[in-house]
């Protein structure tokens, strides 16, 4: 049921707008700033921050947005940042979560990593289907975007080019337990559906709340 009313709360096209705009921004977000960016008032933002935060889709706290501290810096201010905590909903109950598991925890026992990637590599070939290799980043993206992988272009440079991080891993709460299982099939998931003979490649490069895997142009050199 809690699950229900959490996403329920986002029934409001002002809170949805608010929660969507807090989410995409990968950082904590103040009251003003996000009022400005869903077009109403500062109170009127408030209130439905807060109701978010109370419906746990974001998690809030204080802190000075002056970036001065010491006499004169000002009041803290209210600040949102998107819950780690995850929602679904299955009408009937259903238990995928538990199953996913499992299923990961008898493969990492039966060493059956490289069998794991294989499928994932075939899946994701599977869903690319006939098309060519990913042709370039902005390509990348959709797709991924499309998957819930929420990419953004991190270090671009002068035309553009840079590294494609993704805010979101689908696949959380199995990676945690399982990470170089998990984050293996990843990889190759990603790879059958970029292709591996284009101008983007997918490569591993954790980082604590985001994608263990990044998207670059093939020709970008590889650190390690």
């Amino acid at each position: 049921m809690e699950d229900i009313e959490a996403i329920a709360a986002l029934q409001d096209p002002v809170r949805r707008r608010l929660y969507e705009y807090v989410a995409a921004q990968g950082r904590e977000v103040g009251r003003n700033e996000a009022a400005e960016a869903a077009g109403v008032a500062r109170t009127l933002a408030a209130h439905h921050l807060d109701k978010l935060t109370e419906a746990g889709l974001l998690e809030s706290g204080s802190r000075r947005l002056t970036g001065r501290s010491g006499p004169g810096a000002g009041r803290p201010a209210k600040v949102y940042t998107r819950s780690r905590a995850e929602r679904a909903v299955s009408l009937p109950a259903r238990d995928y979560r538990t199953a996913a598991e499992l299923l990961a925890e008898a493969a990492e026992q039966a060493g059956l990593d490289a069998g794991l990637c294989a499928a994932a590599r075939r899946r994701g070939e599977a869903l690319r289907g006939s098309a060519a290799p990913c042709g370039d980043l902005e390509e990348a993206m959709k797709l991924l975007a499309d998957r819930g992988y929420e990419p953004h272009v991190e270090d671009a440079d002068e035309e553009g080019a840079g590294v494609v991080r993704m805010r979101n891993c689908p696949f959380r709460a199995v990676a945690e337990r399982f990470p170089p299982l998990v984050c293996g099939m990843n990889l190759a998931l990603l790879e059958g559906l970029l292709g591996t003979e284009g101008p983007v490649r997918a490569r591993m490069d954790a980082r604590p709340g985001e994608c263990c895997v990044v998207i670059e142009p093939s020709e970008a050199p590889r650190t390690f």
